[in-house]
């Protein structure tokens, strides 16, 4: 079984990275609205990747978009994702302050901004597309579903243990961590390039 779905994923969603986010976005929350915002923005976070992985392939057909210029622009996306974590900046962190701010949003922050789009957003959708169009069979297809349920179980870990994990790492540990990740998710951003500038320009493979 191929895993680098998974490690491609896990770098870019990284909800060890968002740990911060979490804490300030559910502060003044009961136990009870932390435990059912930590419920929810797992089980969106697996509706995503899920949702990408069975229909992306034909949305694109629909905007009659080849997958090989889709592998490129993903592939720029997780670049710039992956910049973004070597300077210990989360890969997918696009909330506004307003967003932040704003008391009446933070009602459904579970959805958006914590799932949307902080831990699944375009890189994280452009990527689960890509390697759904490498799944050959039923079983592969059922296993990127199922990284989906892997990623929504580490999303809800850490935000369990969000604030144990921040007293723990501090933000030294949690920049050092991103940093790493960042730079996993660089050379993986290469490789789903480098194929689709293949397929775009097949005298590229020599």
């Amino acid at each position: 079984m191929d895993f680098k779905p998974l490690v491609t994923l896990l770098a870019i969603v990284n909800p060890l990275a968002i740990v911060p986010f979490f804490i300030h976005y559910t502060q003044g929350f009961t136990s009870k609205q932390r435990q059912r915002t930590v419920l929810i923005a797992s089980f969106s976070a697996f509706a995503v990747i899920a949702t990408c992985a069975v229909v992306g392939l034909q949305v694109l057909e629909f905007f009659n978009i080849s997958l090989a210029s889709f592998q490129v622009g993903g592939g720029l996306l997780l670049m710039t994702s992956a910049l973004s974590m070597l300077n210990a900046q989360p890969a997918e962190a696009k909330a506004t302050q307003n967003e932040i701010d704003d008391t009446s949003a933070r009602a459904s922050i579970a959805v958006v901004p914590l799932t949307i789009p902080l831990l699944t957003g375009p890189a994280t959708m452009s990527t689960v597309v890509i390697y759904a169009d490498q799944a050959k069979t039923f079983f592969q297809h059922a296993a990127l579903v199922g990284y989906g349920v892997v990623i929504a179980l580490a999303t809800a870990v850490c935000f369990t243990l969000a604030k144990p994990i921040a007293r723990f790492l501090g933000q030294t540990g949690i920049n050092v961590m991103t940093r790493l990740m960042g730079l996993i998710l660089a050379a993986l951003s290469v490789e789903v390039m480098a194929a689709g500038l293949v397929k775009l320009f097949p005298a590229l493979a020599g």
